[in-house]
């Protein structure tokens, strides 16, 4: 008994946890792609992309195939979808640019630096 209420006490709190992190990726998403702060997929031509907001010193964001280690500059994902030029990316996918952000949100959640 005690097992099961502590097990619907995390499972919870987990749920609380995604539908806060769910809806501060969603008010990120609002603003123009230009000034978001989180990574965002967009997808065109078949072929689905994460982008990676643009850092203070970069002249261009970039957007990682979701599940492939490429990325291309995202005004050639803009201007041409999935015939923008693709290269090779040694450490990251679009997933693992969502999955970096999203474990960084629930820390600061956890840290309580968010709410």
């Amino acid at each position: 008994m005690v097992r099961e209420n502590r097990a619907a006490r995390v499972g919870a709190a987990r749920t609380n946890l995604y539908d806060g992190i769910d809806a501060i990726f969603a008010a990120d998403r609002e603003r123009p792609p230009h000034e978001r702060s989180l990574p965002w997929l967009e997808a065109r031509d078949g072929i689905t992309v994460v982008i990676e907001p643009k850092p203070h010193w970069a002249s261009d964001m970039r957007a990682f195939r979701a599940s492939v280690r490429e990325y291309c500059a995202y005004a050639d994902w803009t201007a041409n979808g999935a015939r923008a030029r693709f290269f090779g990316h040694i450490d990251i996918s679009g997933d693992d640019l969502i999955r970096s952000a999203r474990k960084l949100i629930a820390r600061e959640i956890a840290d309580g630096q968010r709410t």
